[in-house]
């Protein structure tokens, strides 16, 4: 495994928040993605921590995109440290506007705190972070206006949701957004041809075998491509998960209302499936439950 310069540090959290990266140095610190609203208060435990900032100043907080499990503690740290904040170009309208569907708050049942975004990375740009020299790639696919940070001299890829070592973040099916799989593709093709040798996650220990989790990702999209219904269950599978790990329980019971209520089970229920929506929550449940990812227990849902 390789070590990260001595100004880096990877703070390794969970599929509910998103990985922190720390880059130190005296022009001012950088910290790259807050995770989620619920794990604020570790979110700045952390950034503060001997391994984050250990009582330097925060001078800007930069995010790969702005879903709610990388953009959640943004607001909180500008309070903290008063940092500035870096989003995609792509996504800084959206931030301005606050538009929650878009930023997939209200239309997949999540939260953010709301925040002002100060500057906007523009692809293909470069910016020195922890003494680092990181270019900005356009990463669209998981979301269409991401971005990664490579660092040639090292071989750094910090690749937000584009590139985990199984997989990336969901993808909407065709029908929904036709530019989404196609741009996955073209993602993948693009990190394959950097000089990549430790790639930094948004979710998941870091790795450095970056062609084989390549491999894995585009058996992934062979698989998206060929059945578009997959994708869409796969996507739903995992916002049911993300609110369940969020909630930590939800009651069975509760379920079809739960599917109903929430506008992007709706849409993709009337889109692809057209089945009642207690059918629907028992087909998702019982996915995630054959996938060891749920259990069921005395009338209740949990996380596995």
């Amino acid at each position: 495994m390789m070590r990260l310069p001595p100004q880096m540090h990877v703070f390794v959290r969970d599929w509910l928040s998103a990985n922190q990266v720390v880059l130190r140095s005296r022009d001012g610190c950088v910290v790259i993605d807050s995770g989620y609203g619920k794990h604020v208060p570790l979110t700045l435990a952390l950034v503060a921590s001997r391994q984050g900032l250990d009582g330097a100043p925060l001078a800007k907080l930069v995010n790969t995109h702005c879903h709610s499990d990388h953009v959640g503690g943004n607001a909180a740290l500008r309070r903290a440290y008063g940092c500035t904040i870096a989003v995609p170009a792509g996504e800084a309208p959206l931030v301005a506007a606050w538009d929650r569907r878009a930023l997939l708050l209200d239309y997949a049942g999540q939260r953010a705190e709301r925040f002002n975004a100060d500057e906007a990375l523009q692809p293909d740009s470069t910016h020195v972070w922890g003494n680092l020299e990181w270019r900005v790639l356009a990463a669209p696919g998981h979301d269409m206006a991401a971005v990664v940070f490579f660092n040639d001299a090292h071989g750094i890829l910090i690749s937000g949701d584009a590139l985990w070592q199984n997989g990336y973040g969901f993808v909407m099916p065709p029908q929904v957004d036709a530019r989404a799989l196609p741009a996955t593709r073209a993602t993948l093709d693009m990190i394959a041809k950097l000089d990549v040798r430790y790639v930094i996650p948004g979710h998941g220990e870091p790795f450095d075998d970056a062609p084989a989790a390549l491999a894995r990702a585009y058996r992934r999209t062979d698989a998206f491509e060929a059945d578009p219904l997959r994708l869409a269950r796969h996507a739903l599978k995992v916002v049911l998960a993300f609110a369940l790990l969020d909630r930590e329980r939800m009651p069975l019971a509760e379920m079809p209302a739960y599917v109903e209520r929430v506008e992007m089970f709706r849409d993709f229920n009337a889109r692809f499936f057209n089945v009642a929506p207690a059918t629907l929550a028992e087909q998702l449940v019982g996915e995630l439950e054959r996938a060891q990812a749920v259990r069921r227990e005395d009338g209740w849902l949990l996380p596995s």
